[in-house]
């Protein structure tokens, strides 16, 4: 699947004040993440088992 086709979406903390944010893009085989601020910069590609293990330590799991 090619990135610009990808649904992205911000976490529903994300404040509406232009805040630092990520957005992430669930893929087939793994989760996209960019800055939600400057998209045109790129984006990096996580395995799913990798966020799996990421939200989970975020969330204190």
């Amino acid at each position: 699947m090619n990135v610009t086709e990808l649904a992205w979406f911000k976490s529903t903390y994300s404040g509406t004040q232009g805040d630092s944010c990520v957005e992430v893009a669930v893929g087939v085989d793994a989760v996209h993440v960019r800055d939600s601020k400057d998209v045109g910069r790129g984006q990096f590609a996580v395995g799913r088992e990798g966020w799996e293990f990421f939200v989970r330590f975020a969330a204190g799991r």
